[in-house]
């Protein structure tokens, strides 16, 4: 009976690590990360946000900031003002927990509309994998691109969990 539960712990705790490993971390901008000179729209059409993922901006404190807005009126509109978050570390995390649309942009006076704001449209993995979908159109080689533990694009990756657990099982038998 121990060894059962020695076996079902690990388990867990591969299904754990696994499924944390899959989610991409969106670095917005790439390597430019979040200034005036990036263009989001271009550089958000490149990406496919999938629920799990994490948006992280870096930007120099005091100079930039991030706030989140309720709607696309208030992101055509720049109005930084209805924000519901602001964050202004100059290293942000932003989990992106559920599928739908949400809008960003530079909490600086001028900088939203300058083009510093970002909409993004978050899909549940499944549907992002699932026969019929259409990939995102790929830009250009020169767009920045995001870091993953493991790439999106991986086609066996919803099976790595149940891979690790097999593989786990038939360790214990031995």
């Amino acid at each position: 009976m121990e060894g059962l539960y020695r076996v079902l712990s690990a388990l867990v705790v591969v299904g754990l690590l696994t499924n944390k490993a899959l989610a991409t971390q969106h670095v917005v901008g790439g390597s430019q990360g979040w200034d005036e000179s990036s263009d989001y729209s271009k550089w958000a059409s490149g990406q496919t946000f999938e629920v799990g993922d994490q948006l992280v901006f870096k930007y120099t404190p005091g100079l930039h900031s991030v706030v989140e807005l309720p709607n696309e009126s208030a992101y055509k509109n720049c109005d930084v003002g209805s924000a519901l978050n602001s964050m202004n570390s100059g290293n942000n995390v932003v989990k992106l927990s559920k599928a739908g649309t949400r809008y960003f942009a530079c909490g600086t006076i001028g900088h939203c509309d300058q083009g510093m704001k970002l909409k993004v449209s978050t899909v549940s993995a499944d549907a992002s994998s699932s026969p019929g979908s259409t990939p995102p159109s790929s830009s250009s080689s020169s767009s920045p691109t995001s870091t993953s533990a493991a790439s999106a694009s991986f086609p066996f990756a919803s099976m790595l969990p149940m891979a690790s657990l097999l593989a786990i099982s038939m360790l214990s038998m031995f």
